[in-house]
C-alpha cells in the first residue's frame, strides 16, 4: 500500500504521461517479517494492534468495557490487502480480544473486519483513499470454561438487548468500528498529499512526478501514469512535446518483482533539456596550449598574433540545440549538440574561434536505493566543424589536434559530475528499492525491483 500511495498525487487535467508504475500483486502482499507481521501503509502489525486498541476499549468508541466485560489484550492475528479489479482494494483484519466477563472466566473473542477502499478526488485536488464498505463481525473462539468454538454472537460481547453498554445498538457499534478503521488511512493520506513535493537534481533544478488520473486496478496490479515536470530556480521549464505517446508496457506474466517502473525516451530527453536550461552542463575547459608559451604547444601563428602577451587558452562549451536521448534494445545513447568557443582567458575571456561539436555518448543506467544513476560512458562518435573564426580558415585536422582531446575528456566528465547523485524515482520516505534491474527497450527503460519498507518510529 505504501508503494501504491507513493505513486499517487494531485491529478492533472491536461498533459501526457512520460513514465509510470505498476504495483504488482506480489508487491501489494509484500510482508516484511513473516506471515503475521505485515505492513499496512508502512505500519507494522504491532502498531496496527495499538491503533485498533481504541476500537476495542475506548470509552468513547465501542464501549466493550463494562462492569461485566473487560478486555485485557488486543492482538492482530491477520492483516491483508487484496486487489479488486476495476474497483479498488480490500482490507481484511482479524483481531483476537482477550475478554474477562467475570472473575473466573476468560474469553478469546475474534473481531473480523472486511473493508473496501476506492480512490476519489478531494476538494483540494488530491487523490484520497476512502472506505466504500465496512463489514465487522465478532465471534467467541475460546473460553477457560468451554474450549470449543461457540456460535458467533455479536451480543455475547456487547451485552443483551439493543441497549448493550450505555444503550448503544449493534449497528451503532459497527459504525464505531468502521470509523476507527477509516482512521487507519490518516497516515497514508497524509503521505499522499506530500508526494508532489519537488525532488532536487541540482541546487537550482528540481523534478516532480504528477499522476494524470486515478490508478487502474486490474489483475496485473495497480497501474498509474505519471507526468514529470521540472523547475529551474522555482520556475517551470516548458518542455518539448513528446513526438510519440507513451503508455505503460504490458507486464510479463512471469514477473515476480514487487514494482515495475517505466520511463520513456522522452522522460530522459526532458531531464537533460531541463538540466541544460539550468546551465548545469555549461563548462569551461583549459586546453594544453597557449598563445605563446614554450612549455605547451603554441597556437598557430594567425591565432597567437591576436595577443601581445602570453595567455592561457580556454574552451567554453554551450548547447546550440537541446540534448537528445535515444533508447534502443539493450542500449541507451545521449546525443549532444554543442558550440565550443575558443578564446584566451585571464583577465577576461575573449573568444576568437567557435567550433560546432556533435557528439554521441553511451549512457549507463542503474538504480541505488530510490535513485536512478545515470552516467555518460565513452564517447562513441564526435564531429568538429568550424562555426566562426576571427583568424581565417582553420583546417579540420588542426581543430581536432588542438581541441578534440579536451572536449573528449571534459564534457562527459562535467555531465557525470552533475548526475553523480542520481535522479530520484517516485517513492516515499519509508520505501527503499532492492534487487533492482534496469532493462532498456526501444523507446523506454524498464525498472523492476522489490520493496523494503521501513517501520515508522516515534
Amino acid at each position: 500500500l505504501s508503494v501504491l500511495l507513493s505513486l499517487l498525487g494531485p491529478a492533472l487535467g491536461t498533459g501526457s504521461p512520460d513514465c509510470g508504475g505498476i504495483l504488482t500483486p506480489s508487491g501489494l502482499s509484500y510482508r516484511k517479517s513473516g506471515p503475521h507481521l505485515g505492513d499496512f501503509g508502512g505500519l507494522p502489525t504491532v502498531r496496527a494492534a495499538r491503533d485498533l486498541t481504541p476500537v476495542c476499549t475506548g470509552p468513547r468508541h465501542l464501549h466493550f468495557c463494562s462492569s461485566r466485560n473487560q478486555i485485557n489484550s488486543v492482538k492482530v492475528t491477520e492483516l491483508s490487502l487484496a486487489l479488486i479489479p476495476d474497483a479498488g482494494l480490500r482490507l481484511s483484519i482479524d483481531v483476537d480480544l482477550s475478554v474477562v466477563p467475570a472473575p473466573s472466566t476468560t474469553k478469546v473473542t475474534r473481531l473480523s473486519i472486511l473493508a473496501d477502499f476506492h480512490l476519489e478526488m478531494n476538494p483540494e485536488g488530491n487523490l484520497e483513499l476512502v472506505p466504500s464498505s465496512c463489514r465487522p463481525t465478532v465471534e467467541e473462539t475460546q473460553s477457560s470454561e468451554q474450549q470449543d468454538r461457540s456460535t458467533p454472537r455479536l451480543s455475547s460481547l456487547w451485552g443483551p438487548g439493543n441497549g448493550g453498554n450505555g444503550g448503544r445498538s449493534i449497528s451503532g457499534q459497527e459504525s464505531d468500528i468502521c470509523l476507527e478503521v477509516s482512521k487507519l488511512l490518516l497516515f497514508p493520506n497524509e503521505q499522499l498529499m506530500s508526494l508532489t513535493a519537488p525532488f532536487p537534481i541540482t541546487p537550482s533544478c528540481q523534478l516532480q512526478y504528477q499522476p494524470l488520473a486515478a490508478p487502474v486496478f486490474s489483475e496485473q496490479g495497480i497501474t498509474v501514469s505519471l507526468q514529470t515536470t521540472f523547475q529551474v530556480a522555482g520556475t517551470a521549464v516548458p518542455l518539448p512535446v513528446s513526438p510519440v505517446p507513451f503508455s505503460m508496457p504490458e507486464p510479463a506474466s512471469s514477473r515476480s518483482s514487487h514494482l515495475t517502473l517505466a520511463f520513456s525516451e522522452h522522460f530522459y530527453t526532458s531531464l537533460f533539456f531541463a538540466l541544460e536550461a539550468a546551465g548545469a552542463f555549461n563548462v569551461t575547459v583549459p586546453v594544453r596550449a597557449s598563445c605563446r608559451a614554450q612549455n605547451h604547444p603554441p597556437l598557430p601563428r594567425q591565432m597567437g598574433s591576436l595577443f601581445q602577451e602570453d595567455r592561457p587558452v580556454l574552451l567554453q562549451a554551450v548547447f546550440r540545440s537541446s540534448p537528445r536521448v535515444l533508447l534502443e534494445e539493450g542500449k541507451a545513447a545521449l546525443q549532444l549538440f554543442l558550440t565550443v568557443h575558443v578564446g584566451a582567458g585571464s583577465p577576461a575571456f575573449q573568444s576568437f574561434l567557435s567550433v560546432n561539436v556533435d557528439m554521441s555518448a553511451g549512457l549507463l543506467l542503474s538504480v541505488a536505493d530510490t535513485r536512478m544513476l545515470i552516467s555518460a560512458a565513452a564517447i562513441e562518435d564526435i564531429e568538429l566543424s568550424l562555426a566562426a573564426s576571427d583568424v581565417g580558415p582553420v583546417p579540420a585536422d588542426l581543430l581536432q589536434e588542438l581541441f578534440l582531446p579536451a572536449i573528449h575528456e571534459e564534457v562527459p566528465a562535467q555531465m557525470n559530475a552533475v548526475l553523480r547523485e542520481g535522479v530520484f524515482l517516485p517513492h516515499i520516505s519509508s520505501v527503499t528499492y532492492t534487487d533492482a534491474n534496469v532493462a532498456i527497450h526501444k523507446g523506454y527503460a524498464l525498472v523492476t525491483c522489490n520493496l523494503q519498507l521501513q517501520a515508522r518510529t516515534g
